[in-house]
């Protein structure tokens, strides 16, 4: 694995873990509304990045199956689930 991939992963299990911390602390209701709104919007950027390292990824593995020929792609509609 090469070390951009490598670093990419990690820092997604990072933001992970931290997004796991500020819902924890938030949850808690124990810091004050000053800490509580910058854990919140810490957590909205975290959560921003994840969401976009997520669709990079999709893309990611929609060129490789195309270019592979073995997987096609499909709509996903959600409502199935």
């Amino acid at each position: 694995m090469s070390e951009k991939k490598t670093a990419s992963k990690k820092d997604f299990e990072k933001d992970m873990k931290r997004l796991e911390n500020i819902v924890a602390l938030l949850e808690k209701g124990e810091a004050p509304l000053d800490e509580s709104i910058k854990l919140f919007e810490e957590g909205i950027e975290k959560a921003a990045e994840m969401k976009k390292s997520l669709e990079e990824a999709k893309r990611k593995i929609e060129i490789i199956s195309k270019k592979s020929g073995l997987v096609t792609t499909e709509k996903f509609d959600e409502e199935e689930f």
